[in-house]
């Protein structure tokens, strides 16, 4: 709760409000009954037809009044609830896209998502209410016991008995509850998961017919999180019945012994009345807290869930002082291990699994060096999984290596601020997202960029023929996930992405696969001739889109079993050979 807490005292003031105003038109709301009981057994008798009025009169404006104040409270309590998870909305989301790729690994996207969502949602429906049904409750309960005690204390003894009875029951058993809606939520993170692979993936669920196969394993996800919420709602819904069948045996007292003491004289029939109304009062202000507590169940595990995200220390710190470059080059690779999640099975069943790229529990990249001078290019090959996009993690320091040590520009790259050293890259990653926006907002994506300098990387990258093609050019909608482009317009989009602010480094990993030999080709010769300052990187599976390059690396599991020139390579690196004269038709 102290993390809900942080939020809320920032509104300290227009709470205490919302309080106050709730509290009056509880107060208000519980003269109702003793206003009914003066006048049937004081007023009435008198049948003094203008006092009847009068005090009819008083008894509507209360019931008028409560019901305006009591709206003004609930809907201030709407708005502090609505300021506060918009402001945990935007730190958890700040928080997450500030994840190292450790934690993001840890966490999981499908976690992320439903903390976003769901637990957002469970903590906003707690802050509301705690604002209104929590103090409203406790004056119900002790309000409607007090001024019992004050008409007939024989019939409050009632009251008293079965109250703290009640609300024993309900405080056990919601604490109870708290763990079930801790593994509800963990239910959800996993049905999460399996409906954003299908949807992310439904053209491939489609193309194999796999609609059953997805359907069942998600029905299981499903069937399973149903069982874990029925479970936290049957435990916490059984003080409902409870408080139920007790106050209704107490209402049946109440009626039974009041009947009594009016055969004897001894109560007035009016006090009979508003017993019977405080007893519906405090019975709704034990059910309140019924709810309350069934709210605070949810909501403790969802805080919980975002606070464990929100109070991570920086997964990539930036330190003042780093290994100092062994030579002069740009980029410079030097003797750098790593293995995702540090080795260990993050994922909790039996394997790492990455969130920037498939992870291993064995080295994914083994004693690597290499180094790219100022303005040169570098060539990466070699089969899935031998760590090609891993290097490019390291690189831009998605990751730290466990060994060795990364240089850019003669600096650690662990000096840098994150911020300025991604600044130094253009990059285009395997699977990249086209966002549904403007052809030109995706090219800019929010950096200082003219629509020249778009316009000229769009006709560098091949794409600006297409896009002037469109009536609206490069305010031509795109949909998402770039829906409405060819695999390679999307290709050709997100390189112009890439060049448009002149990186320093241009990344292109597996960035022309969708592309004909002849556009690649021409491609590359445009970038050759107008971006020949920036230092580049190529990740391909084609050794035609490489092998102009000023150095190319063979990789095979995590190692480098060749480096050099294409000419070297196939001199000294079979496998390397072996790629390109299958490629090439040279077999």
């Amino acid at each position: 709760m102290k993390f809900i807490w942080s939020y809320m005292r920032k509104h300290i003031w227009a709470i205490v409000l919302v309080l106050f105003m709730k509290s009056l038109a509880t107060v208000l709301e519980l003269f109702l009954p003793y206003i009914l009981e003066y006048m049937i057994d004081t007023v009435a008798p008198t049948k003094d037809v203008r006092m009847i009025l009068l005090w009819g009169g008083i008894m509507l404006s209360v019931a008028i009044i409560t019901r305006f104040i009591s709206v003004g409270a609930n809907r201030g309590s709407v708005r502090i609830a609505r300021k506060c998870i918009y402001k945990v909305r935007q730190d958890l989301f700040t928080k997450s896209i500030n994840l190292s790729g450790d934690q993001m690994d840890e966490v999981g996207l499908p976690s992320l998502i439903s903390r976003m969502t769901s637990d957002s949602y469970n903590v906003q429906s707690f802050m509301q209410i705690t604002q209104t049904i929590a103090i409203r409750a406790p004056f119900l309960l002790f309000g409607g016991i007090f001024i019992t005690l004050t008409m007939d204390t024989g019939l409050a003894l009632v009251l008293i008995i079965l109250a703290p009875i009640l609300l024993v029951a309900v405080v056990i058993i919601s604490r109870k509850g708290i763990p079930l809606y801790d593994i509800v939520q963990t239910k959800l993170d996993n049905v999460v998961r399996i409906m954003r692979e299908n949807i992310t993936g439904i053209r491939v669920v489609k193309a194999l017919s796999k609609e059953k196969y997805e359907k069942r394993r998600f029905s299981d996800a499903n069937e399973s999180m149903s069982r874990s919420e029925i479970k936290a709602s049957v435990v916490m819904s059984l003080p409902g019945p409870v408080i139920s069948l007790a106050m209704n045996i107490g209402l049946t007292l109440v009626v039974l012994f009041g009947a009594y003491r009016v055969n004897k004289g001894v109560t007035q029939p009016g006090v009979i009345l508003a017993f019977l109304s405080y007893f519906q009062m405090i019975l709704m202000g034990v059910l309140i807290l019924n709810r309350f507590f069934l709210n605070m169940s949810k909501a403790n595990a969802s805080a919980n869930r975002i606070s464990s995200v929100m109070n991570r220390p920086d997964g990539l710190e930036t330190v003042s002082e780093g290994a100092e470059a062994p030579s002069d080059d740009y980029i410079i690779f030097d003797n750098v291990s790593f293995t995702y999640n540090g080795g260990t099975d993050a994922a909790g069943d039996g394997s790492s699994v990455s969130a920037f790229a498939g992870g291993s529990r064995e080295k994914t990249l083994n004693d690597i060096s290499f180094r790219i001078p100022r303005g040169g290019s570098l060539g990466i090959i070699g089969a899935t999984g031998s760590g090609k996009t891993t290097i490019l993690n390291l690189l831009m320091r998605f990751y730290d290596p466990q060994e060795g040590h990364v240089f850019i520009d003669g600096r650690d790259v662990r000096t840098y601020e994150l911020d300025k050293l991604r600044r130094h890259f253009g990059v285009v990653f395997q699977n990249d997202a086209i966002f549904a926006d403007t052809i030109a907002e995706n090219l800019s994506f929010g950096r200082d960029v003219s629509h020249d300098d778009m316009k000229n990387a769009a006709w560098n990258a091949m794409a600006g023929e297409f896009i002037e093609d469109y009536d609206d050019q490069y305010e031509h909608e795109a949909a998402i996930h770039g829906a409405n482009f060819s695999g390679g317009q999307k290709q050709r989009l997100l390189i112009s992405r890439a060049l448009a602010a002149h990186p320093d480094i241009l990344v292109l990993d597996d960035s022309s696969s969708a592309l004909d030999y002849r556009t690649d080709s021409l491609l590359r010769k445009n970038i050759r001739q107008n971006h020949d300052d920036a230092t580049m990187i190529i990740i391909a599976q084609r050794v035609s889109s490489i092998m102009s390059l000023d150095q190319i690396i063979m990789l095979d599991e995590g190692r480098i079993i060749g480096i050099g020139t294409h000419e070297e390579l196939l001199a000294s690196t079979p496998q390397y050979r072996d790629i390109y004269e299958t490629q090439m038709g040279e077999v």
